[in-house]
């Protein structure tokens, strides 16, 4: 009951401010979209002949993998609206705030999702379009609607759907996903994802509480969640060299993410040399962020960047 009246003061307090575009751009979840955009990229540029795609076609399936993700992210935060104003890192949200009305935005991550997966469709092919809509659908549905509040293992399971782009942009370029290699960078953002998020997950377990979200550390404590964290870092590691062993890239590649996870994995276990503290889930979770992009950088100049 509380939370309800508290989000209803909040939107009553805001319904005579109008929406303005940045309101509707944070519904999208930029910082999100930015990541998923970039590994998007390196799908498309590892993949064969990519450089015979026309340009405004990669401009075109770049611009669908963005579209598609925010408009996931827009129907997140339409599901989220109660829970999301019961926390201080997501009260300031749109929806939360009550500039933007429930159902505006969920219209908004519904005409978004179509309109992507059809230009997808029409401009670049259908298999891209498939994939785009399959990972759309993972994310609404599967993760948000059905996993994240029924159990503590919803970032492993629901990590899927952040893990789809490599294999759309394979598909923007190649019009099939038959090869290994876009599944091998598909796995490396499916493994990384459980331990980024459990990372924030321990220094904001109070908020998840608080909101009813299911999180690894409300529900198994602190040190199983950093137990899970270092598994699932060690099988990050191994399998993002599987590409080298497979010889897709070079040892350079090899060297470049045999560094990069051991940097993940010293800031993993510094958690519990720093007795769980605060600032060493922050870094972590900081760290996990510049670990996916520097990895992506990676495969993508040793995979031929300058196509």
């Amino acid at each position: 009951m509380a939370s309800v009246t508290t989000l209803s003061l909040l939107t009553a307090a805001a319904e005579s401010k109008p929406a303005t575009a940045g309101d509707y751009l944070a519904l999208l979840k930029p910082r999100v979209m930015s990541l998923v955009v970039f590994t998007g990229l390196i799908g498309m540029v590892a993949a064969p002949n990519g450089a015979a795609l026309h340009p405004l076609s990669w401009f075109v399936a770049l611009l669908c993998i963005a579209v598609g993700a925010g408009a996931a992210g827009a129907f997140n935060m339409w599901f989220e609206r109660h829970s999301d104003a019961l926390m201080p890192r997501t009260a300031q949200r749109p929806l939360p705030r009550g500039v933007i009305a429930a159902e505006d935005a969920l219209f908004f991550s519904i005409a978004l999702s179509l309109a992507s997966v059809a230009l997808m469709a029409l401009a670049v092919n259908f298999t891209a379009a498939l994939w785009l809509l399959i990972s759309i659908l993972f994310y609404c549905l599967v993760y948000t609607v059905w996993l994240k509040r029924r159990t503590p293992q919803n970032i492993v399971i629901g990590g899927a759907a952040g893990a789809f782009p490599p294999v759309i942009g394979w598909a923007a370029v190649t019009g099939g996903v038959g090869s290994l290699e876009p599944w091998l960078l598909f796995l490396v953002i499916f493994l990384w994802t459980p331990p980024h998020f459990w990372a924030l997950a321990l220094y904001r377990a109070e908020e998840y509480s608080r909101a009813g979200i299911p999180m690894l550390p409300v529900v198994r404590g602190r040190m199983e969640t950093l137990k899970q964290m270092m598994l699932y870092t060690v099988a990050l590691v191994g399998v993002s060299i599987l590409p080298v062993i497979l010889g897709y890239v070079g040892i350079a590649y090899a060297v470049w993410a045999l560094v990069l996870g051991a940097v993940f994995m010293a800031a993993v276990t510094n958690i519990f040399r720093c007795d769980f503290s605060d600032k060493s889930a922050k870094q972590a979770f900081g760290i996990s962020i510049l670990y996916l992009f520097l990895i992506f950088c990676g495969y993508g100049i040793s995979a031929g960047f300058s196509l």
